[in-house]
């Protein structure tokens, strides 16, 4: 398990049940276990499992309602990974540019191309 907090956060967010999981906890708000565990066809710990590693990223709290225990959703976390992509932002902006200025260029060409081939 990766130990400074970004890896840990990226680690949980690696999995697409844990996706999942968040995802469902961000549109239904606090959920327990049984109605996580719904749309996913593994057992009861394996979701236990998964609410785990959530909660040790930070990206889950977790209360106790007599029996009932709820996850929910702590999406700050998410603004670590946010801010670390963020870095590469202008790095793929100038690749999309370079991209659009190369099939301006293509097209350019495509109709010069078929504007001499009308004209004979």
């Amino acid at each position: 398990m990766p130990s400074d907090r970004l890896s840990i956060i990226l680690f949980a967010l690696a999995d697409p049940t844990r996706r999942g999981i968040l995802a469902q906890l961000a549109v239904r708000g606090d959920i327990g276990v049984m109605e996580l565990a719904k749309p996913f066809r593994i057992s009861l710990p394996a979701v236990s499992r998964h609410l785990s590693v959530l909660q040790q990223a930070g990206l889950i709290s977790r209360g106790r309602d007599a029996q009932w225990r709820p996850a929910r959703l702590e999406a700050e976390p998410l603004r670590d990974v946010s801010d670390w992509v963020e870095r590469y932002r202008g790095f793929w902006e100038q690749r999309f540019d370079n991209l659009d200025s190369y099939l301006k260029k293509l097209q350019t060409k495509e109709r010069k191309h078929v504007r001499t081939k009308r004209s004979k």
